[in-house]
Order: structure tokens, then C-alpha cells, then sequence
């Protein structure tokens, strides 16, 4: 009786029930700590963003959480990152505007970009002209407000960059086969956070919400995230229960010896 009872009480920290549970814990806690990681290690890759055309959603040098997904998978809205050798043989960023079907047009009556007529209300966008004191590259970004109108083709992607009077985007190439859309195939991967220096959600913008397909979900980010950090709490509280358990025996000891 009393073997059983100190096995199952584990009297100097280093044994019983208590003990296996512990043990438990901190499997159970690494498994998720080090699945977390992997999981997003297949899920996501960075990018880090070398140009201002994106501004102000996002900066150069800003460090970019961007869900691999297969182009089919855009909507409208979605900050993606693709390459085009028509535009560069380097990954670019840029949002969705349009997609196969579409007619992209600026600009409607109060100066806004419609999509199929409808004007979007884009607060994410800088439409400020060259002169605001900005830098901007030189040559071929047309200013804001410049007028075009675009059927997007089927299986087609119309791209621009949030810095409208600083971005190549599109716009710019206009004048080529598919009048500057991109097809599908060519996005690797669609921007779902922002890594550093700041940290957050990139939100999808509501403007597209009532257009037909609606807006992209967010990928399982937060999920790897808080599989992570209860792991790591999990490991912590579980390699902790021997060291106070062995404490609260010698205290205990300490008081029964002086009694």
C-alpha cells in the first residue's frame, strides 16, 4: 500500500503519476511548438518588398507573410506576389483589381476606378500626384487619374499598385497583348500579413465585398500561430512541475524537521 501510494504521489519529485503527466505535456507542447513552425514553413513564404509602389500598405524593406496558393484562387482585392517575364523576370507585388470578365475603367464621375461600372472606394490607395514630394522611379508610371478602360481576358489578372503615381503596374503596359493583364498562372502566392517591423493581418478590402466571388479568406496564419505559442506555454508549465515539486517536498521537510 504505502509502495503504490509513493509511486503514485511521487514523494521527491522524480517519479509517479504526476511525473508521467508532466511528461506528457511537454511532448504534447513540442509537438505543437515545432508542427506550428513547419506548418507554416509549407504554407507561407516571405518576401520582402524592394519597392514603394505598394505604399502606404506596405513599405520597402517591409518583411511579407504571402500563403503559396494556386492562381485559381484570387479574388479581387488580393495583394499578390507573381511574375511576369512580360513585366520582369523578379516576383512583384500588387493587388487584384480585376479578374477575367471585368471591365476596369477610369475613371467614373467622382474620379474613382470603377470594375464593371461599380466605383471602389479605396482608402488603401495613394492617388497623390508625382509633385507631393515623394520619391518615385523615373519614366513610365502614368499619373493618377490618367483615363483607360479594360475587358480583362478570360483567365487574366488586371494589377495595381496601391501608389498609383509611382507604380508600373497594369497601366503600364497597356499597350501590349491582354492590355497589361497578367494570366492566373502567373501568382505564386497571395500576402496575408505583415511580418516586420510592424506586425498584422492584411486586411481585404471591404470596396470588392458586393462584387460577384467576394473577397479571399484569410489563410490558417492565426491557427500556426497560437499552435506555436501554446507549445511553447505547454513545454514551459510541464518542465516546470518537477523543479516545484522536489521545492514544495523540501519545504515541507524543512517544516516537519523543525517541528
Amino acid at each position: 500500500m504505502g509502495g503504490t501510494e509513493a509511486i503514485r504521489r511521487g514523494a521527491d519529485g522524480r517519479g509517479g503519476l504526476g511525473n508521467v503527466v508532466s511528461g506528457i505535456v511537454v511532448a504534447i507542447g513540442f509537438a505543437l511548438f515545432l508542427g506550428g513552425f513547419v506548418w507554416g514553413a509549407l504554407v507561407y513564404r516571405p518576401y520582402t518588398v524592394p519597392t514603394d509602389s505598394m505604399m502606404p500598405t506596405v513599405r520597402p524593406g517591409d518583411r511579407l507573410l504571402a500563403q503559396r496558393i494556386d492562381g485559381g484562387e484570387v479574388r479581387r482585392g488580393d495583394v499578390v506576389v507573381f511574375t511576369d517575364s512580360t513585366w520582369s523576370d523578379l516576383p512583384m507585388v500588387k493587388r487584384v483589381v480585376g479578374v477575367g470578365g471585368d471591365t476596369v475603367k477610369c475613371c467614373g464621375a467622382g474620379g474613382e476606378l470603377t470594375v464593371n461600372g461599380t466605383p471602389l472606394d479605396e482608402p488603401y490607395a495613394d492617388t497623390s500626384r508625382p509633385d507631393s514630394g515623394l520619391a518615385m522611379p523615373p519614366g513610365q508610371a502614368p499619373p493618377p487619374g490618367t483615363p483607360f478602360e479594360v475587358t480583362v481576358p478570360e483567365g487574366n489578372l488586371f494589377l495595381l499598385g496601391d501608389r498609383r503615381a509611382a507604380s508600373l503596374d497594369s497601366r503600364s503596359h497597356l499597350q501590349e497583348a491582354g492590355q497589361g493583364t497578367v494570366p492566373r498562372s502567373a501568382v505564386s502566392a497571395r500576402v496575408d500579413a505583415l511580418a516586420w517591423p510592424s506586425m498584422g493581418m492584411l486586411e481585404r478590402p471591404r470596396t470588392y465585398a458586393a462584387l460577384p466571388g467576394g473577397t479571399s479568406g484569410h489563410g490558417p496564419l492565426r491557427l500556426q500561430v497560437a499552435a506555436v505559442v501554446a507549445g511553447a506555454v505547454l513545454v514551459v508549465l510541464g518542465a516546470a512541475y518537477g523543479p516545484l515539486v522536489r521545492l514544495r517536498g523540501r519545504g515541507r521537510r524543512e517544516r516537519a524537521g523543525a517541528a
